[in-house]
């Protein structure tokens, strides 16, 4: 069935448990993702990032993530990730998306806090979520342990009072891309953000969260992940495997059921570290 950030985000937060969300480029992975929850009887949220976007446009995605989502017998939310252009926001309003998330955390944070507020004025007007961003998670490819790029709780403080945003991602040490399971969660920083926030809050970067992190996160006011790395490992080594072990396959669905069992697996894998 298919649901809001704000609608399936405020039980996970009252009753302690984080709602996955996964980085999809197509059919395939998408699938995948919907019947793992399905399995498991979890809501999960199906994520467009903007390399998906340069890959396919939302004009093609938006329809059929949108037809999957109705479907399916879990909550499934569909969220346009990382927008910076208003553009693309009223484009993926227009074609069904749930969720946009709003990404203006390389601004100064007033000028973060205008453009979310008008993101936020026209998205409730169409009863679609807003996820917003302070602090700045970076690349593994560009990492640097600065606390420059953590989220400040006084600025998270201010930035939640003055837009009511739906949910807030925050950078506490998790790392987009990251391969290995070796995210560094400042749980001391994490507090102190919970202290003064009162807002469901978000993780980026989250394949490099240990499950047994994962699992103690489900005890704090973080109610979602995001996941992406993992998918795309598991689906291309799976690819691979069936390249080099299954030359006489040709047909795109045998060449892919490899694949989106290897997606299902991993996503199953992360469901049960969350507690589902």
């Amino acid at each position: 069935m298919l649901t809001n950030l704000r609608e399936i985000l405020k039980d996970a937060m009252n009753n302690n448990y984080i709602i996955p969300g996964f980085n999809v480029f197509g059919y395939e992975d998408a699938s995948a993702v919907i019947k793992a929850g399905e399995k498991m009887n979890a809501p999960i949220v199906l994520l467009t990032h903007k390399a998906a976007r340069k890959y396919m446009p939302i004009s093609y995605t938006a329809p059929l993530f949108k037809a999957m989502a109705e479907k399916a017998s879990i909550p499934v939310c569909l969220q346009l990730e990382h927008a910076k252009d208003f553009q693309i926001i009223e484009e993926a309003i227009e074609l069904g998306y749930t969720s946009v998330m709003y990404d203006g955390s390389q601004l100064p944070l007033e000028e973060n806090i205008r453009n979310t507020k008008k993101v936020i004025q026209l998205a409730h007007s169409f009863n679609v979520s807003v996820e917003a961003e302070i602090g700045s998670v970076a690349y593994e490819d560009i990492y640097q342990d600065n606390a420059s790029i953590y989220t400040c709780p006084l600025e998270a403080e201010q930035f939640v009072n003055e837009t009511k945003v739906d949910a807030l991602a925050i950078a506490i040490g998790t790392v987009h891309r990251q391969q290995q399971q070796s995210a560094h969660i400042q749980y001391e920083r994490l507090s102190e953000i919970e202290k003064v926030t009162n807002t469901p809050l978000v993780l980026h970067g989250s394949s490099g969260i240990s499950h047994e992190d994962l699992s103690e996160l489900s005890k704090t006011k973080i109610s979602k992940v995001n996941i992406g790395t993992a998918l795309r490992t598991a689906f291309g080594d799976a690819l691979k495997e069936e390249v080099l072990n299954e030359d006489h396959l040709y047909n795109r669905k045998d060449l892919f059921k490899g694949p989106m069992e290897a997606v299902q697996k991993v996503v199953m894998e992360k469901l049960s570290a969350l507690g589902f």
